[in-house]
């Protein structure tokens, strides 16, 4: 009898449990972040659809009608775009360790960016991305190994080719790092040291890249006069190293190239037809940034700054250096006005930050000429150098490039923060200007279209498996933003300004940007292919 009461006893228990699992189950579900309402681009460059989005720790776990589901925080998108959060396949990620936050561009709504570009990277590339992982990121960091670093390390700014063993080195140096983590190797041909070497080398150098399963980006050795050899030379590297290669930031530079993207687009197309993976990036400006050295012919520079003092030292050698630089000035990135060459950080005088190669004339009483021109190229570079606003493009190369089914957005910028010099309104505004300016008020591209370029597109290019849609079991880098508002607002000659209209930030499951203010967290991490 006693075994008979006690059977029925956990009889009934059993049946009471059983009834809580059930209801349980019955219950809304509940998660660590909900998104309702919203106007889903899932990156893919498909059309729109409204659903909601359930999100647990870092992932993605529910797309849906979520109506009856609740969050411990609850995200009414009604009226917005929820996006995959941007990729930022060119960036400048070298103030990192002091701006770890990366405001500058988390409020532009880049959940992942990828470093080391134009040749230049960080070194000892694991040691570096080890003191990153430690002390935190604001947003996803990746990097590439770039081929001026390794190949200074080995044989300074000499020009010439290496020999048997400097080869053996700088193969080693980029296979640690494809080992340690890089998604690829990146080229600076048009900077020191880069420019010394022949495409025999870069094409080598690459092929260990390619065997890691990585990616060549090359700022080509030539964007002005030179840009159609340039990118023939872009297009053989990446047949003979068998490697998928961006044509990074790409651009027509100079007065007398203007137009020739049409050119450059159908070798990109022929590339592709025959079988080669050329792709594209583009920032959405008709002016470039770099260093005043640019100017300045490449073999001036060779050796470092004292090899140039004393070239310029030699009155034969300073007209030749000078009539380099004044072709420059006309042809290439002058725009043939100085007033087209506009500082942007000037260590030594902090007071031309903003203004331009003309009106420095002026403060020194000389006329606007591109011989004076030219000796004040010299006078800055003798005193450390610059970094410049160039505006020496057309804004129909521009247009075309961006329309280009293989262009991705990415900025080129660097990271900044209110009152750092006088940056390229790029570094705070780039993805913004795109869906604001081009596609809100130009139409140049589509909505749908546009967000494929900053998302998934990019996510493939680097071989990002998790990241670039909004999918179920995709970390939650998402980005919502009111496309009647969303806008930069830097501008040339104001350019400390962040955008407006995206309201939230999320970068792997939490809130970098809440209701549109940023949040000085730490949710990004050190991505290593």
């Amino acid at each position: 009898m006693r075994n008979l009461l006690y059977s029925h006893k956990m009889s009934a228990q059993f049946c009471f449990l059983l009834l809580l699992f059930v209801l349980g189950c019955a219950s809304p579900e509940r998660f660590d972040i909900l998104i309702t309402n919203g106007q889903i681009l899932d990156g893919s460059g498909g059309e729109p659809f409204h659903g909601d989005i359930g999100i647990n720790g870092d992932n993605i776990v529910v797309i849906g009608d979520l109506s009856k589901a609740t969050g411990k925080t609850e995200i009414d998108a009604g009226g917005q775009v929820v996006s995959p959060g941007f990729i930022d396949i060119h960036t400048h990620l070298d103030p990192i360790l002091e701006l770890s936050d990366c405001e500058s561009h988390v409020r532009q709504g880049v959940t992942t960016a990828l470093g080391g570009p134009d040749g230049s990277s960080p070194w000892p590339f694991g040691n570096y991305l080890d003191s990153l992982a430690q002390i935190g990121v604001g947003m996803n960091v990746a990097y590439l190994i770039g081929h001026n670093t390794v190949r200074r390390n080995v044989m300074g700014l000499d020009n010439r080719a290496p020999t048997g063993e400097e080869m053996s080195a700088m193969k080693d140096q980029i296979a640690q790092a494809m080992q340690e983590g890089a998604y690829g190797i990146s080229t600076g041909l048009k900077y020191l040291p880069g420019t010394f070497s022949r495409v025999d080398e870069v094409i080598e150098l690459s092929k260990v890249a390619s065997a890691g399963g990585g990616i060549y980006t090359s700022h080509l050795r030539e964007e002005g006069l030179g840009l159609l050899e340039s990118v023939r030379e872009a297009i053989a590297i990446s047949k003979e190293a068998d490697i998928p290669v961006v044509l990074t930031h790409h651009k027509v530079v100079g007065k007398p190239m203007w137009g020739k993207s049409e050119i450059t687009l159908s070798m990109v197309d022929s590339a592709r037809t025959s079988g080669l993976d050329i792709k594209i990036d583009q920032y959405p400006y008709n002016a470039s940034y770099t260093g005043i050295g640019i100017l300045i012919p490449s073999w001036a520079r060779a050796g470092g700054n004292e090899a140039f003092r004393q070239r310029v030292s030699d009155p034969a050698l300073r007209d030749s250096v000078k009539a380099g630089i004044v072709f420059n000035l006309i042809n290439d990135r002058g725009g043939a006005d100085l007033n087209r060459v506009q500082f942007a950080k000037v260590s030594w005088m902090p007071e031309l930050e903003g203004k331009t190669l003309g009106h420095w004339c002026q403060l020194k009483g000389l006329e606007t000429t591109m011989e004076n021109g030219a000796d004040l190229v010299i006078e800055a570079q003798l005193n450390g150098g610059a970094s410049c606003v160039f505006h020496a493009m057309d804004e129909a190369d521009v247009e075309r490039i961006m329309k280009h089914p293989q262009t991705m957005v990415a900025s080129d910028g660097r990271l900044v923060q209110p009152g750092m010099g006088h940056p390229h309104p790029r570094w705070y505004g780039t993805f913004p200007r795109v869906l604001g300016h081009y596609v809100r008020e130009k139409k140049t591209i589509s909505l749908p279209e546009a967000i494929y370029k900053m998302t998934h597109f990019p996510a493939t290019t680097m071989g990002l498996q998790d990241r670039g849609l909004i999918r179920e079991q995709m970390k939650a880098d998402i980005v919502i933003f009111d496309p009647e508002t969303i806008a930069d607002k830097a501008t040339f000659e104001d350019p400390h300004q962040y955008p407006e209209g995206i309201s939230w930030v999320i970068i792997n499951g939490q809130l970098s940007v809440a209701n549109g203010v940023f949040q000085a967290l730490k949710a990004g991490r050190v991505l290593r292919k």
